[in-house]
């Protein structure tokens, strides 16, 4: 094997030892008075770690069987300090923390495609970003990458192409991701084909646009949000002006749609869900020690009118996104409509370093306004709906992946210390609601959907729970019903099948 140039040669690793055994005996020297026996120790110990890492290092370097990338080892080394804490506490090599860097400012190169990885699966595409070199190349939602062919194979590989099931999710992304006018080649599984069928394509810059809106109908908007990046907020602002220019008038309900949004920078998450709440907390955040809460509050001078609102959440709507509805739903602005959340309930903070290298660290745990830990759990919605049956559409039934499902998750007990008892979600009577919006809907429907998808050839599942949320929207009545019975009285429901004004009362 080819030896590459070292990155930290043998004076230099007991240099590196030298500079942190005095700095640690500096700082024992100067807080001898302060310290106890068991800092003392904590100390001593460190210094003895950071010995035995040095030592192993230079044994490797100097008596193992081949040469070694001397450099790859330390990077494995950093990213193994990693590993044990939690699963979204990550070392990140340079190109990947220029990834992420880029995708939170809203664009990168490479093929345009969302995916996703459970354990010893292979690759599954969760949908193709619109006018991206995925999309026009053909590659569709539910197809699964089975193995991933790079134009310049890493020299640790032994043939042209790689199979994705041992395969990580940075892996994959790494390799896919490149610059601008490279070309890579991905096979694809479907369930049409007889075999995989190679796709070569060629990478280009993808602009990622996290807010969509449209009109579903006169008065009711659909605005969907993919992911909070740097301008999100800002985005979500602008969309809803274009619905009510649409419209040419205010709207009358809104459909926020957060499924399948993996979540970003909290900032934009406090600033998208600020448009429809006047005062009160967002979310706050706990670190470790109880001096560490920081509280997020609503600050917007102008708030969006108080029309009826539902919030679209599934199993993919992490960590963000979890904010966002928790906040509308403790404040008692919109109605959560779907399945329960991913459950990720923890803040990340990104630090640079040398090199151009970054270390994404878990640094706190994050409460709804009630005080609620959805780490682990999610959010309860108010209303739960799954989405139509994938299997009477000809798809086959799958599990998704849920923070309770990560190796070295923080469970509830971790959470409880700092979260404050609240009452969970309301169940909302069926008697309540629409009879089209009672859960599981009208088997007699579901049966005319895979009929029909079957004579005109258009398997993809219908949106039940978009569906639903718009008939909610239309027989409005019962949110109001519902409010009344979370402070605690009992109401009676309405007649009117009506969208209700703007007289909703925030709580």
């Amino acid at each position: 094997m080819k030896r590459n140039s070292s990155f930290l040669g043998p004076f230099a690793l007991g240099l590196m030892v030298a500079i942190v055994g005095f700095s640690l005996a500096g700082q024992a020297a100067s807080e001898a008075e302060a310290q106890s026996d068991d800092a003392r120790s904590s100390n001593a110990q460190r210094y003895e770690d950071l010995s035995l890492f040095a030592s192993i290092l230079e044994l490797v370097r100097m008596n193992y069987v081949e040469d070694v990338d001397e450099h790859a080892l330390m990077m494995s080394a950093m990213r193994g300090i990693l590993e044990d804490l939690d699963p979204h506490s990550a070392f990140m090599i340079p190109d990947v923390y220029d990834d992420m860097q880029e995708e939170t400012k809203g664009e990168f190169q490479g093929l345009g495609i969302e995916i996703s990885k459970e354990p010893r699966q292979f690759i599954e595409v969760v949908s193709p970003i619109d006018d991206t070199p995925a999309a026009r190349a053909g590659i569709k939602a539910r197809d699964r990458i089975s193995a991933i062919c790079p134009t310049e194979v890493p020299e640790e590989w032994t043939s042209p192409c790689r199979s994705t099931l041992e395969m990580t999710l940075f892996e994959a992304v790494s390799l896919m991701r490149g610059v601008k006018g490279t070309s890579i080649a991905i096979f694809i599984i479907r369930a049409d084909m007889v075999e995989p069928r190679r796709y070569e394509i060629m990478r280009d810059t993808v602009k990622l646009n996290s807010v969509r809106a449209e009109l579903i109908e006169p008065g009711i908007g659909h605005l969907r949000v993919n992911s909070f990046q740097e301008r999100t907020g800002r985005d979500v602002r602008a969309r809803l002006s274009d619905l009510e220019s649409e419209n040419d008038a205010p709207l009358e309900g809104l459909v926020l749609d957060l499924r399948d949004n993996p979540g970003g920078l909290l900032n934009q998450a406090v600033e998208v869900a600020d448009q429809w709440l006047r005062d009160g907390i967002v979310v706050y955040t706990q670190g470790r020690d109880e001096r560490q809460r920081i509280d997020y509050k609503a600050t917007s001078a102008i708030v969006a009118d108080d029309y009826p609102m539902v919030v679209l959440v599934n199993e993919g709507s992490a960590s963000a996104s979890e904010i966002v509805a928790g906040a509308l739903q403790d404040h008692h602005r919109a109605i959560v409509l779907g399945v329960p959340t991913f459950g990720k309930g923890s803040v990340q903070t990104v630090y640079p370093l040398d090199g151009g290298a970054g270390l994404r660290l878990t640094t706190a745990l994050y409460y709804t306004p009630a005080g609620r830990s959805i780490q682990e759990v999610g959010i309860t919605p108010d209303l739960e709906v799954s989405q139509a049956d994938e299997g009477a559409m000809g798809f086959p039934a799958r599990r998704r992946v849920r923070e309770r499902d990560l190796d070295g998750h923080f469970t509830q007990e971790d959470a409880s210390g700092h979260s404050i008892s609240a009452p969970p979600p309301v169940r909302i009577p069926d008697s309540m609601l629409p009879p089209d919006a009672v859960e599981g809907g009208n088997d007699a429907d579901s049966e005319r959907d895979a009929e029909e998808a079957a004579t005109t050839g258009d398997m993809t599942p219908p949106d039940t729970q978009l569906l639903r949320a718009v008939e909610v929207l239309k027989s409005w009545n019962y949110f109001e019903d519902m409010r009344r019975l979370r402070e605690g009285s009992n109401p009676e429901p309405s007649d009117s099948q009506s969208v209700a004004s703007s007289n909703h009362e925030e709580g």
